[in-house]
């Protein structure tokens, strides 16, 4: 067993500062946010930060806005000067981020040799009201009008689609290959009994297994061919039976896409 000696010291979240670092560090040492954000403090331009990440400008803008969102204060401000006439740097805030991260980063690496050494396989969960969520592997990605359509694939061969912005598939690093959590709100998931006749993109097939009916509305329960649970509603027609077959559409657009 490794011995833990690290201090939780200046990173303690009893901190009364309004900076809320459990929420802006997340679960992934691998954050892509993260990575920008150190870029930023090495060459105090947001412009080349994106460009020694390998994303766009707006992709770096929208890490910056999501992190200093979750932290609940600015990370990053405009820097006065400099041969091209100012740039960008963190703030106290941001450089008190980039600290905690490295610090976790370190408990984490301990706690998962610790999980290896007695032959445990640890995961970090992400806790969200989500009912649907299912590990996926990245198929394709298809870039569009309104963003990248990802082609998942569930354990069983079992296609979906998720509809991402550019930016979404920038910072996560997506590309074929990568395991991914797919994620659905049960209230966005139409079930019925019968198989659409159009609109077919989406559509899983699986077996009723419990139906819970509460305030008129029927919520359906089913198992995917893949082994999965998938929650929704029941969209018209007749009452649902344990154990009928059943179809549900789930609309790209509301697929959230998440490394776990």
């Amino acid at each position: 067993m490794l011995p833990v000696t690290l201090s939780l010291g200046k990173f303690c979240m009893s901190n009364p500062s309004p900076l809320r670092l459990d929420a802006a560090l997340g679960h992934d040492i691998a954050d892509k946010r993260i990575d920008v954000l150190r870029r930023i403090d090495a060459v105090g331009s947001i412009s080349e930060a994106a460009r020694d990440a390998g994303i766009s400008y707006k992709a770096a803008w929208q890490a910056i806005e999501t992190l200093g969102n979750l932290a609940g204060t600015p990370l990053v401000e405009k820097a006065v000067g400099g041969s091209g006439g100012g740039g960008a740097q963190l703030t106290t805030a941001g450089r008190q981020v980039l600290e905690a991260f490295d610090y976790f980063a370190q408990v984490r690496q301990v706690a998962m040799q610790q999980a290896s050494a007695t032959g445990h396989v640890t995961a970090f969960g992400l806790r969200t009201s989500m009912r649907n969520q299912w590990v996926c592997r990245v198929r394709e990605l298809a870039p569009g009008a309104h963003g990248q359509m990802v082609t998942l694939a569930l354990s069983d061969g079992t296609l979906m689609q998720a509809l991402v912005t550019h930016e979404s598939a920038q910072l996560l690093g997506l590309e074929p290959g990568l395991t991914v959590l797919a994620l659905c709100k049960a209230t966005a998931v139409p079930v019925q009994s019968e198989p659409p006749v159009e609109d077919t993109e989406n559509v899983l097939a699986g077996q009723v297994e419990v139906v819970t009916v509460s305030s008129g509305k029927a919520e359906i329960s089913m198992r995917l061919g893949c082994g999965a649970i998938l929650v929704g509603f029941q969209n018209g027609g007749q009452a649902f039976a344990v154990g009928q077959p059943a179809w549900a559409r789930v609309d790209p657009a509301a697929v959230v896409v998440a490394l776990p």
